[in-house]
């Protein structure tokens, strides 16, 4: 079980905060501004003042910092899933990870 656990987290993360708008369909379509907590290439960690259910689809967009990127800064739009809650932070706001299923980054212009 260890060595799945490993597999799930070989991608490098990124302890970032940085703004996300996060878009999903609870309740009618809700949209929620948070910050991230960290981000890999498969999947994103975020701060938010309310739970989001587990297996609940997401969209959001956050922007790259060039510390990430090597050259600008990159906006990039992803859809994802909602694959664990954590109990909420001592700020009162749940910690949500997701997984990334497909992504696009989006021109600055």
């Amino acid at each position: 079980m260890a060595d799945a656990q490993q597999d799930k987290r070989s991608t490098r993360r990124f302890a970032l905060r940085l703004p996300v708008s996060v878009t999903y369909s609870e309740n009618g379509e809700q949209s929620k501004s948070a910050q991230t907590r960290d981000v890999s290439a498969r999947g994103i960690s975020f701060f938010v003042d309310a739970p989001i259910a587990k297996d609940s689809p997401i969209e959001f967009t956050l922007t790259l910092p060039p510390e990430i990127t090597l050259t600008e800064s990159i906006k990039v739009r992803c859809k994802g899933r909602v694959v664990r809650i954590d109990d909420p932070a001592a700020n009162g706001k749940m910690a949500v990870a997701a997984v990334i299923d497909e992504y696009e980054f989006l021109s600055q212009g």
